[in-house]
């Protein structure tokens, strides 16, 4: 219903859009400025800076587009609009998620693919089948972990009831520090990323094993490999803490 609603003025929607990809693309804008003050940024290159770039940002905006609206969970929770998705046979968190689905976030999706694309074609990188096999993995992973976050954080939202920006740390605050190279961040933020919230399987270890660069906290090789396995085990987690939240909601009664 959403995608019809958007399609019916096609000429809003291209250029919502493009205004979406614009203002994503800006972010690399301010990365590019300041490499033409500098070399490198922690030891990176602007081109291995873009593959990161370009990977957290396809990554996030594939979960954006399909799970960008779980932070309205906490405006239903107040005003007592739950109730009316809790009553319809349909699961709520396809609901949730479809509600209000805003297919302007391709804008975002299409400047991480261009960008990442340029950095894949920059990049002095020696390939083989696997570092070949890890771009496509990190992408998937990488989406299917920042979709767990959003519906942890809409889970929370059940207890919380006002969390949004809460949740909004962790999707949007998670995909900006991961375009930059974990060598610019303390060693203690980024042990928070991999052992905590493992937003560092996103992107960064399976970028620096393509890199051929080494591990800032020393971890065996396989882990590189783990982004999959994480992406599993977030599944599973925010579905529970999912299941949770909604055993526990109360309604307002009105």
């Amino acid at each position: 219903m959403w995608v019809r609603s958007t399609m019916a003025y096609r000429a809003s929607f291209v250029m919502m859009a493009l205004g979406n990809f614009a203002v994503t693309a800006l972010d690399f804008v301010g990365i590019a400025i300041m490499f033409t003050h500098v070399d490198t940024l922690g030891g990176f290159t602007l081109p291995e800076v873009a593959l990161l770039y370009g990977t957290t940002s396809t990554s996030f905006g594939l979960a954006d587009l399909v799970l960008g609206n779980m932070d309205r969970v906490g405006r239903r929770v107040r005003d007592g609009t739950m109730d009316t998705l809790l009553v319809r046979p349909v699961p709520v968190l396809a609901q949730v998620a479809a509600d209000r689905f805003a297919l302007r976030r391709l804008g975002r999706v299409s400047q991480g693919v261009l960008l990442l694309a340029w950095a894949l074609y920059r990049l002095d990188v020696h390939w083989t089948p696997v570092t070949l096999l890890l771009v496509p993995m990190m992408l998937i992973s990488g989406a299917v972990i920042f979709g767990a976050v959003f519906v942890a954080g809409a889970a929370f939202q059940f207890r919380a009831q006002d969390a949004s920006e809460v949740q909004n740390a962790f999707t949007y605050g998670g995909t900006t520090m991961l375009q930059y190279p974990p060598t610019v961040f303390a060693t203690e933020l980024v042990r928070g990323v991999t052992f905590v919230v493992p937003l560092a399987f996103v992107n960064w270890l399976p970028a620096l094993r393509i890199l051929g660069r080494d591990d800032p906290l020393g971890l065996p090789g396989w882990v590189d490999f783990a982004s999959p396995l994480v992406a599993l085990v977030c599944c599973a987690l925010a579905g529970a803490a999912w299941r949770a939240g909604l055993r526990g909601y109360r309604s307002t009664g009105s």
